[in-house]
């Protein structure tokens, strides 16, 4: 690296508009952390918002679900979902914070996959998130149907690692009449590509499949439009780009078109009308309360929900736009040092386009590379390795640093350059 190279760095980070935020995030001392797209690191504002919880339940005992105004019953509940609406491109009422990512799929396949004699098909891209495909099986398996036949995979083409949009057009224009559910990961877990959510909706409906996707990896990474994009459901996690801490809650949406029918379901008290929940045994049937609330099952957990409030101020206060165009300027000088490094050793897999990445770059390490994550973490630099040879590296617009990426991609060369791999 040059000292060229580090005065742009610099220089980046002086003109950043955001570079305030980094002062509201718990940064581990001394590293450098790139491993966003795994877990993302908590606001300050979370550690004052649990304590007070944490007094809340001490002082209060049960009455904390319904005494004063930051009640537990009420005063979540908006003021998660206006925001994450507003990071989803959705309306308030099409989205939820409940379960777990999984959970949530599990929930939506029940009303959403609900195969016909003609219509009985799942397509699905590769490479898929296991969770998801894992899922994607068990619901085949439950309507008695062979996944090798009711399974439709699209694969990046050989000798590539991305997918490529013709190739999903020719499988919805040959095998559409015949799918249900299109289901896909808005960008991709390993490759970190970005897919055109808003073509693939389009094609899919024109076939007349439903549409879903995983945004576990888009949900504060890239602006979403879900709802002008027809999709009619979605799910993620929020302990990614969202920050809510490890094992944060999950996050569902369903386009309004579908609130208020009369969809197969797996109910649960949470999803009743607020008013009359606790009616209890004098509500012994279940009636859906209002959108997407009411695919909601169980009591949240409020000591889950509180990280993730703290951190969806932040993203309220900057907007998603802004925190995009940092990212594009952050994998841009990112891509740019790695050019600096000769080729031999690596591999790009994230598409070059900033269109077509979001805040992740993987690269393929041809040599070395568990040797290389060691000596990378002894540096006091914390990204990710996905078996067999693949190094994932996410920078956070809200508190990386320029100079950070200078830093990597100085200590990732050293280490691609010395004879010990």
């Amino acid at each position: 690296m040059n000292h060229a190279l580090e005065k742009k760095a610099l220089d980046l980070d002086a003109k950043d508009p955001l570079k305030h935020l980094r002062e509201r995030f718990a940064l581990p001392e001394g590293k450098i952390y790139f491993c966003n797209h795994s877990l993302g690191l908590p606001p300050f504002g979370a550690f004052t918002a649990m304590q007070e919880q944490l007094n809340r339940w001490a002082d209060l005992g049960v009455e904390g679900w319904f005494q004063g105004d930051n009640n537990w019953y009420t005063a979540l509940d908006a003021a998660l979902r206006k925001p994450l609406s507003h990071l989803l491109g959705a309306n308030c009422e099409e989205v939820i914070v409940m379960n777990s990512l999984t959970v949530n799929l599990h929930l939506l396949l029940v009303s959403f996959y609900q195969p016909t004699q003609a219509r009985y098909k799942i397509l699905i891209e590769s490479p898929t998130f296991p969770s998801d495909l894992y899922a994607v099986k068990s619901h085949l398996h439950t309507h008695k149907l062979d996944p090798d036949n009711a399974l439709i995979i699209v694969e990046p083409r050989e000798g590539e690692s991305l997918l490529r949009l013709e190739d999903i057009e020719a499988i919805l224009d040959r095998e559409g009449e015949t799918i249900a559910l299109v289901f896909f990961s808005s960008v991709n877990f390993l490759t970190g590509q970005v897919l055109d959510m808003k073509r693939i909706a389009h094609l899919a409906k024109s076939k007349g499949c439903l549409v879903g996707f995983d945004i576990a990896h888009a949900a504060g990474n890239i602006p979403l439009e879900l709802h002008e994009w027809s999709v009619d459901f979605a799910v993620g996690c929020s302990y990614k780009y969202l920050c809510s801490g490890p094992g944060g809650p999950g996050i569902a949406y369903v386009h309004s078109c579908h609130h208020g029918r009369a969809l197969l379901r797996l109910s649960g008290w949470w999803g009743n009308d607020p008013k009359t929940r606790f009616q209890m045994h004098l509500e012994p049937e279940f009636i859906p309360y209002d959108g997407a609330y009411s695919w909601q099952v169980s009591t949240p957990s409020v000591l889950a929900m509180t990280p993730f409030l703290a951190s969806l101020k932040i993203f309220e206060e900057v907007g998603i736009h802004n925190v995009r165009k940092k990212s594009q300027q952050q994998t841009a000088f990112l891509l740019e040092l790695l050019q600096k490094i000769p080729a031999a050793h690596f591999t790009i897999v994230t598409p070059q386009s900033s269109e077509g990445r979001g805040s992740q770059i993987t690269l393929i390490i041809h040599q070395g590379s568990k040797k290389c994550l060691q000596s990378l973490e002894k540096s006091g630099i914390i990204c990710d390795f996905r078996p067999p040879n693949m190094l994932r590296i996410a920078p956070s617009p809200l508190y990386n640093t320029f100079y950070e990426i200078y830093q990597f991609v100085h200590s990732l060369s050293e280490v691609l350059c010395s004879s010990s791999l």
